[in-house]
């Protein structure tokens, strides 16, 4: 495919963005509902100002030693971190030794009612990553599968920038759908696809009315 192509093509995904919400099945056990998030914007962001100011994003490293391209935080009890000892869960902020940053009222109860609107009823999320797309940036295809009990759902909150989510199988090998992501979409997947592998493919370059050159994702989680 040429690099023309490859532009049409996205474009192409890009072009169907959805005028009010609806729900769209991916696999048995993953669902996105198009604008859920819509109507908790002003908090979303009113909060993620304070959780950004409390613990700035950061790149972090792999445990190959790589820098992640893209920016990350977290709040709640937990947070994700990655170093070169390893993918972990931790109750501070490595960076200042402080808890991190309070899950607000607004993130759980977006979560919850996404969980709830996908089939998985008592959702308790206790850990949210918050993940800051600029232009180019990407995530490869990867399995959440740090936390301790995997019969809660992921919830998974799109803001600003579109992006094209890429779902795949239970192995890597399987091949992954295209799924494009615009502002306020939500995916959530849990039981028989709760390890099925999924990334972000590079971030297009663009201006968002809200949140200017970048895209945001909150990824809310069960972690213990």
């Amino acid at each position: 495919m040429t690099p023309r192509e490859t532009r049409s093509s996205t474009a192409d995904l890009f072009a169907d963005a959805p005028t009010e919400p609806r729900s769209e099945a991916l696999v048995s056990g993953a669902v996105v509902l198009r604008a859920f998030a819509i109507p908790y914007v002003t908090q979303i962001f009113t909060a993620l100002r304070t959780i950004t100011a409390a613990a700035p994003f950061r790149h972090m490293v792999t445990p190959g030693g790589f820098e992640m391209s893209v920016a990350m935080t977290n709040c709640g009890a937990y947070g994700w971190v990655t170093d070169r000892t390893g993918y972990r869960y931790t109750a501070d902020d490595p960076e200042s030794g402080l808890p991190w940053p309070s899950l607000p009222e607004a993130f759980g109860q977006l979560a919850v009612a996404a969980a709830a609107a996908a089939g998985f009823g008592g959702f308790a999320p206790d850990a949210c990553l918050i993940n800051r797309y600029a232009a180019g940036t990407r995530l490869s295809l990867h399995q959440d599968r740090n936390e301790r009990d995997f019969d809660a759902p992921i919830v998974s909150v799109s803001l600003g920038l579109p992006a094209i989510f890429l779902f795949g199988g239970a192995r890597r090998a399987d091949r992954a759908q295209r799924v494009p992501l615009w502002h306020g979409d939500v995916v959530v997947w849990g039981g028989p696809a709760r390890l099925h592998y999924h990334g972000v493919l590079p971030l297009a370059a663009g201006e968002h009315s809200i949140t200017g050159p970048y895209r945001f994702n909150l990824t809310l989680r069960k972690a213990v």
